[in-house]
């Protein structure tokens, strides 16, 4: 039997009046939780997330202890590659692995497409055990963007200047758009599963893609994204879209049928409304600043909250990036209550 849904911060993203900010945080299950940490020393991300029962509790655990208003699905943004023939290991320190990567277009020929039923059942079954027996707020699904998943599957792993990834695509435009349409195939099946298992949002990470300029990004991306939205746009769930250091795409992005645009630490609210931002906005408070002592914090959450009241459209609460493994549990419960209080006693001026 489903809990009553809290469903204020689906409101929010909707662009309705809600009595105060909703907040969650990028990167909230696990990372810094105790829980979660003693857990990782026995399985690693793939082997919990493989585990509904296990991946749900984690997935739960942020819910329980910060009294956010959504969970965020526990996964990683490669969980679907290996169900089109990417060979992907995520390594303590470094992140995604693939030890065969794209060099030509015969590789990106291979690549094969996803029954999600068939292929990644233990995050549906998440989804469902979450959705109708354990959460009371919402659940937001998440999946990689093209440009970001690329850029793994390319490079073989993280890298600092995407140079690989950036030559292919100039090198061989053919290969590129092929891959492009695989991956938009790949996305919005991945996508409608989650939404149908009963995810009630969706955040598509393109978290690298601010390493390009407008230009190529016009060119190379923006085509394959508005596909993406488009037919997401369907399953009539708020959309939202987020990447890091991406200050000069952010009118791009209002232009794709998204319903939000999650900003990082570096763009205030008052700068992107400025700029001509008419979107919902998620974020922006730079995760370090968590590190700091509890005044700062304060401070700087403070004046993020009185900016989205004083700025015209819709604001949901989140961090610039992901929460980092040293951020203490106490402080995001801390800076929960802050969000909530604070907002609703600024929405009541």
């Amino acid at each position: 039997m489903a809990k009553q849904l809290n469903d204020t911060i689906i409101k929010a993203y909707n662009g309705e009046q809600t009595d105060y900010t909703p907040v969650w945080y990028m990167r909230q299950a696990g990372r810094s939780q105790a829980e979660y940490r003693k857990l990782k020393e026995k399985y690693s991300l793939f082997e919990i997330t493989h585990q509904p029962e296990l991946c749900a509790y984690v997935t739960r655990l942020p819910v329980e202890h910060y009294g956010v208003d959504a969970a965020i699905l526990y996964k990683d943004i490669m969980s679907p590659l290996p169900a089109i023939g990417v060979d992907v290991e995520i390594k303590k320190n470094i992140g995604p692995v693939i030890d065969n990567p794209i060099r030509n277009f015969q590789d990106v020929e291979r690549l094969g497409t996803i029954d999600p039923e068939a292929d990644v059942p233990y995050v549906l079954d998440t989804i469902r055990l979450l959705t109708e027996e354990q959460l009371d707020v919402p659940l937001i699904g998440f999946t990689g963007a093209p440009f970001t998943l690329a850029s793994y599957m390319i490079e073989g792993g993280p890298s600092k200047n995407y140079s690989k990834t950036k030559a292919f695509m100039y090198q061989h435009p053919e290969s590129w758009f092929l891959l492009m349409d695989k991956l938009q195939a790949m996305i919005v099946t991945y996508v409608k599963a989650q939404i149908h298992a009963g995810a009630k949002a969706i955040q598509v990470f393109d978290s690298w893609v601010g390493a390009l300029n407008k230009e190529d990004y016009r060119t190379f991306i923006k085509p394959v994204m508005n596909r993406i939205f488009t037919e997401l746009k369907q399953e009539n769930v708020p959309l939202i879209l987020f990447g890091v250091g991406a200050r000069h795409l952010l009118l791009e992005w209002n232009d794709l049928p998204v319903d939000v645009i999650g900003l990082d630490w570096r763009t205030s609210i008052t700068e992107a409304r400025h700029m001509g931002v008419t979107k919902v906005l998620q974020g922006n408070l730079d995760p370090a600043i968590l590190l700091s002592d509890w005044e700062t914090i304060e401070e700087r959450t403070k004046g993020i909250l009185t900016e989205s009241s004083q700025q015209t459209g819709g604001h949901v609460f989140n961090l610039g990036h992901g929460v980092t493994p040293d951020i203490k549990p106490a402080t995001l419960k801390q800076l929960t209550e802050l969000v909530h209080t604070y907002s609703k006693a600024v929405k009541t001026k």
